[in-house]
C-alpha cells in the first residue's frame, strides 16, 4: 500500500532568479541564475545531479518543446532530463518529478528548473492560442479575466456577499500583497500600493480592476533535492523535507452538467485534502504557518483560502478583513508579493513559491522573515474555475 512520500525527500538546494522585465537576458541567462544560486546553496558539484525535470510552457520559441535547451545551457552531461508541461502548474510539477525520483529510489540527487520569457511575446496577459487565418470568431474558454470574474459573481451569490465587502476583500487581497512585494528584491513590482488606487482603478472584468488581476514577467527558479540522509552528509543540519506533494487534474465534470455551482476549485480541494493525509495535518488552520498560493487574480487566493480549508466556507472575507492572512497575521498568504508582485513566468512560479517557504524556513528571509514558522505550503493552479489543475505541497524542517 502507498504510504507518501512524507519526510523521504529533503530540498538541499533552492535558488530564484529576479523576475520582471528582463529584456537584457535570455531564458538561458535566467536558468543560469536560478541554477548557480541553487547548486551553491546545495553546496555539491554539478555532475553530482543524477536526473533533471524541466518545466517550461509557452516559451518554445525561446526555450524550445524538449528538454535539450536545459542539458546545453547547464552542461549537464549525459543524464536523464524530462521536459514537463501541465499549465500553470508546470513549477509544481517539475519539482514533484524530482522529488518522486528521490523517493523512489532510482537517483540520489535530482532537480527541478522552471523557466519561462513571457514579456518577449508581446502579451500582455498569457500567449492565446492561436489558428491563424482560421482563428474562431468565439473563443469557448472565454478570457482568463472573465473567466475569474465568473468565479467572483459565484462566491458572491453563494454566500450571500455584499458586493462592496466583496471589493473590499478582493482589494485588500491585493494591497497585502504589494506591501509583501515591496520587501522582496526579486519581485517585478515593489511599491506599496494605497487601498484607495486599488479600489478606484480601472475595472478589466466586474469585480475585478487592474490591480486584482496578476501581469507577466520573466524568471526561472530551481530546487535540488536528496534524501534525508545525504542531506546530513552534505553538513546540512536544519534539514527542510518535503511533507507532501499532491496533483490533481480536472475530470471535466465541472464544465459539464453537475453540482459544482462555480463558486470554488473542486481539484484544489482534493489535493489539499490529499497532502494533509500525506503530511500528517489534521487541523491546517492552527498547524500551517504560511501559505503561497496561486492568485492569478485576487478573489482566486480568497477563495484558495477556503479550498485549503483554512477558512470556512464562506467565512474568507471575514478572515482577509481581520487581517489573518496578512504578515503579521496567524496565517501570512504570499509573504513574498505572490503573483501579484512577481508576474507569473508559467514554468518558474511554483517553484518560486517553494523557494519562498524553504528561505523563510531557513530563516534566510531578510526583513519579510517570519517568526519561527514550522510548515509552509503551495498551491499551484493551471487552467480555469471550470477546468483546472491543482497542485499543493507543504514542507517544513525534518521531525
Amino acid at each position: 500500500m502507498a504510504r507518501g512520500i512524507r519526510d523521504k525527500v529533503a530540498i538541499v538546494g533552492m535558488g530564484c532568479s529576479k523576475f520582471g522585465e528582463r529584456w537584457e537576458s535570455t531564458a538561458e541567462d535566467l536558468m543560469v541564475e536560478a541554477f548557480n544560486e541553487a547548486l551553491e546553496d546545495a553546496g555539491i558539484e554539478k555532475n553530482q545531479i543524477e536526473a533533471a525535470w524541466f518545466g517550461t510552457a509557452f516559451d518554445k520559441v525561446h526555450v524550445g518543446a524538449s528538454a535539450l535547451p536545459l542539458a546545453t545551457t547547464l552542461r549537464l552531461s549525459n543524464i536523464p532530463i524530462t521536459r514537463v508541461e501541465n499549465m500553470c502548474a508546470t513549477g509544481t510539477e517539475a519539482l514533484r518529478g524530482a522529488t518522486y525520483a528521490v523517493a523512489s529510489g532510482a537517483c540520489d540527487i535530482a532537480m527541478a528548473l522552471g523557466v519561462e520569457k513571457l514579456k518577449d511575446t508581446g502579451y500582455g496577459g498569457l500567449p492565446a492560442g492561436s489558428r491563424g487565418t482560421m482563428t474562431d470568431l468565439w473563443v469557448p474558454n472565454g478570457s482568463a479575466p472573465g473567466n475569474f470574474a465568473q468565479l467572483a459573481t459565484a462566491y458572491s451569490a453563494k454566500h450571500g456577499v455584499d458586493a462592496k465587502d466583496l471589493k473590499e476583500a478582493i482589494g485588500h487581497v491585493s494591497w497585502k500583497s504589494h506591501q509583501n512585494g515591496a520587501k522582496n528584491e526579486k519581485a517585478h513590482l515593489r511599491k506599496p500600493v494605497p487601498m484607495e488606487t486599488i479600489l478606484n482603478a480601472p475595472m478589466i472584468a466586474e469585480p475585478l480592476g487592474l490591480f486584482d488581476c496578476c501581469g507577466v514577467s520573466d524568471g526561472s527558479a530551481c530546487a535540488i533535492v536528496t534524501t534525508p540522509e545525504i542531506a546530513a552528509t552534505l553538513g546540512k543540519h536544519d534539514i527542510i523535507s518535503i511533507k507532501a506533494l499532491q496533483l490533481c487534474l480536472s475530470d471535466g465534470s465541472e464544465s459539464g452538467f453537475s453540482n459544482w455551482d462555480g463558486s470554488h476549485f473542486a481539484t484544489t480541494r482534493v489535493a489539499a485534502k490529499k497532502a494533509y493525509e500525506e503530511a500528517g495535518v489534521e487541523n491546517p488552520r492552527d498547524e500551517i504557518s504560511m501559505i503561497e498560493v496561486h492568485d492569478c487574480f485576487s478573489v482566486t487566493e480568497l477563495v484558495t483560502m477556503e479550498d485549503l480549508y483554512i477558512s470556512a466556507e464562506g467565512e474568507a472575507v471575514k478572515d482577509v478583513m481581520d487581517g489573518f492572512y496578512d504578515a503579521d497575521g496567524q496565517v501570512p498568504c504570499q509573504i513574498d508579493g505572490g503573483l501579484k508582485c512577481f508576474g507569473h513566468p508559467i514554468g518558474a512560479s511554483g517553484l518560486r513559491m517553494v523557494y519562498e517557504m524553504y528561505q523563510q524556513l531557513q530563516g534566510k528571509a531578510g526583513e519579510r522573515q517570519l517568526a519561527d514558522p514550522k510548515l509552509g505550503l503551495t498551491h499551484n493552479l493551471g487552467g480555469a474555475p471550470h477546468s483546472n489543475v491543482s497542485s499543493v505541497s507543504i514542507i517544513g524542517r525534518l521531525n
